[in-house]
């Protein structure tokens, strides 16, 4: 492990209130201090969330100067952040119109992604019959089948016993266990992560 601190302070400082913070989930010392250095680290996320905006609407102002090929999806995007902006400071994320704009634009346009997306499933999944048969792809493939015929009705009919029986099965047991597995993973390599930054062997914030 490489410990040499090029930029000793905020290697000190980042250690010391990591090792703080989680020392506070096993010993309840000092509560009101822990609250506020977690305070202060959300104040310090949302500046920084501000000014990634910042950077992007100069990012797209500065291709539509320039005139480049996507300049219309650069002003679109900007007078839509612009307008939702606006809209949400003026009226609140409850208002009229912010929950016009998320229900009549943002929810269509998910959903129109999300028909995209099951397209481009479809003919990767083709692809993948092609060029790697094997088992794992003809059971990818079947399962696949099974939770698109079971996902609504076609043409009007709905096909008993897969969108009932099957299809939940496939998608709340087998997928969810799948993504508990996944999940898992990240949860260990986030706390391998963090007790390389709270050791100094990993320095992100400095050096």
């Amino acid at each position: 492990m490489n410990l040499n601190l090029k930029a000793p302070i905020s290697t000190i400082i980042a250690i010391g209130v990591g090792v703080f913070i989680l020392s506070g989930y096993f010993i309840p010392l000092f509560p009101e201090l822990r609250t506020s250095l977690l305070t202060t680290a959300m104040l310090l996320v949302g500046f920084a969330l501000f000014m990634g905006v910042i950077n992007l609407s100069l990012v797209h102002l500065d291709k539509i100067r320039q005139g480049s090929k996507t300049a219309l999806y650069s002003f679109l995007l900007i007078i839509s952040m612009f307008i939702t902006f606006v809209t949400t400071i003026l009226q609140g994320p409850d208002g009229f119109l912010p929950n016009w704009l998320f229900s009549n634009i943002q929810i269509p346009v998910e959903t129109s992604l999300m028909a995209v997306l099951t397209v481009s499933l479809a003919f990767a999944t083709v692809r993948l019959l092609t060029r790697r048969l094997n088992l794992f792809s003809i059971i990818f493939v079947f399962s696949a089948m099974l939770i698109l015929l079971g996902s609504g009705p076609i043409f009007g009919f709905q096909i008993p016993f897969i969108g009932d029986t099957i299809r939940p099965y496939l998608s709340q047991i087998l997928a969810g266990a799948g993504a508990r597995g996944i999940l898992l993973g990240i949860g260990l390599g986030t706390v391998a992560t963090g007790l390389r930054i709270l050791m100094g062997a990993d320095r992100p914030f400095g050096g």
